[in-house]
């Protein structure tokens, strides 16, 4: 009390209510992935702090590979470190079935769940209850530059092969100084190198598992899919192919260092922005190559942003990420960022929106890329799992960065593609005889 007899009364209600906001104000942890999406989300933060001045945003912004082992740590031990992770189709059933994450069965009717795409929201959901709310998604395709098209007498098929495309490379590869003919992702882990690598594979005829969970990662189709990625990149690539993932590639492809490049969807909105891409003017696309079928050659991917059980600020942690992947969202990055740069693949409206139409001339042909992708039937021969590049188990992200790690090795010339497979079959197959799957 002798505080307040030392202010005046207008200083002391100032400070009480200072004090009562200090009191109200919930801090909420945000784990991302350090993608351009994700960084323009982060960037909107005094949009979302105007809107809900109560609620505020700590960002722990991580490389792909390391943010999904800090979650994947916490959300096992209940470490209660993070209130939203961002996490994809992969981990949300099969974390929700452990109850690691909060059910997201009461959201509003302003947020319009209706308005997302059914096989993106499927995909988040366990028993027809969303787990994740999606950020974007994304299939896969092939960008490529269509003036070194042009000056070569090259011309892009509807439906592109792996063997036109291993052609092509080898005709453009060096064509310019610091040119490669090709950037594909190298850099291993289940959801870098692998998820590229398993497309390639399906498109060979190959599969992960065979119908009694076998794993078949030393049959004739891997064998013959990987010698071709190995000798593809290795011949026409460019330098260190094998610290390269995502983001690596969208950089060099954005500077003008890569003929072609097959990867996300998501990256179509950067490189048609010419503030951010040296190749907006140039940027051609098309269907991802095929082999021997085109089943599975395109992916299916969600980023999404999901509660953990473990934290104690559920209720300011839905208000983010509701407010996050709405329509109202997805209008302001367009108003503040450009209509390239808003989050693909989430919502029918925005490929319903006009604005977005027309400064995105990529738009209807990654919604078909995305609608077709079908995680049900991914492969040439029957398999027992769900998912076009991923395995929807939850050993899946252990073998899956093994593998990814010796199929490193051999791009590297550290052991052959041979060797490499035969190890990767032999611990898939203990990792499977331990989890039960072969008893």
């Amino acid at each position: 009390m002798r505080f307040a007899r030392h202010l005046p009364l207008g200083a002391l209600a100032g400070a009480i209510a200072l004090a009562s906001q200090a009191q109200a104000q919930t801090t909420i942890t945000v784990a991302t992935v350090n993608n351009n999406d994700m960084v323009i989300m982060q960037s909107l933060t005094d949009e979302f702090q105007a809107a809900y001045p109560d609620i505020s945003l700590d960002w722990v912004v991580l490389e792909e590979n390391v943010l999904r082992q800090r979650m994947t740590t916490d959300i096992a031990t209940g470490g209660g470190q993070f209130d939203v992770m961002t996490i994809g189709a992969y981990e949300a059933p099969i974390w929700a079935e452990r109850e690691w994450l909060t059910p997201l069965d009461d959201l509003s009717d302003d947020y319009d769940v209706d308005d997302l795409l059914g096989s993106v929201r499927d995909g988040l959901s366990l028993d027809g209850t969303p787990y994740a709310l999606p950020f974007y998604a994304e299939s896969s395709m092939m960008y490529y530059r269509t003036d070194l098209f042009e000056q070569a007498g090259i011309e892009m098929s509807e439906q592109p092969t792996w063997d036109e495309v291993r052609q092509w490379a080898e005709t453009l590869h060096g064509s310019e100084e610091g040119l490669a003919g090709i950037c594909l992702r190298g850099k291993p882990g289940w959801g870098e190198n692998m998820a590229f690598v398993t497309t390639l594979v399906n498109t060979y005829g190959g599969r992960w598992f065979d119908e009694q969970w076998n794993p078949e990662l030393d049959s004739k189709p891997w064998q013959d899919a990987i010698a071709f990625y190995v000798d593809l990149l290795g011949n026409y690539g460019p330098p260190g192919a094998s610290s390269n993932g995502f983001n690596e590639n969208l950089a060099l492809f954005a500077r003008g260092n890569c003929a072609m490049w097959v990867d996300a969807t998501s990256a179509a909105g950067k490189l048609f922005d010419p503030d951010e891409s040296s190749v907006a003017e140039s940027l051609g696309f098309a269907r991802a190559p095929i082999a021997e079928t085109p089943k599975g050659s395109h992916w299916l991917w969600t980023w999404a942003l999901a509660i953990p059980a473990s934290s104690e600020q559920k209720e300011a942690a839905q208000t983010f990420i509701t407010w996050a992947t709405s329509k109202e969202y997805i209008e302001l990055v367009g108003e503040t960022h450009g209509w390239t740069s808003v989050p693909p693949g989430t919502r029918e409206s925005t490929y319903a929106n006009e604005q977005y139409q027309q400064a995105a001339p990529f738009a209807g042909f990654v919604l078909e890329a995305i609608e077709n992708a079908d995680p049900t039937d991914s492969t040439l021969e029957p398999n027992p799992y769900t998912g076009v590049q991923i395995v929807n188990i939850p050993e899946f992200q252990a073998i899956g960065t093994q593998v990814g790690q010796s199929i490193a090795a051999a791009l590297t010339g550290d052991t052959s593609v041979e060797q490499a497979l035969d190890s990767a079959q032999r611990a898939t197959e203990r990792t499977m005889q331990r989890a039960g799957y072969n008893d």
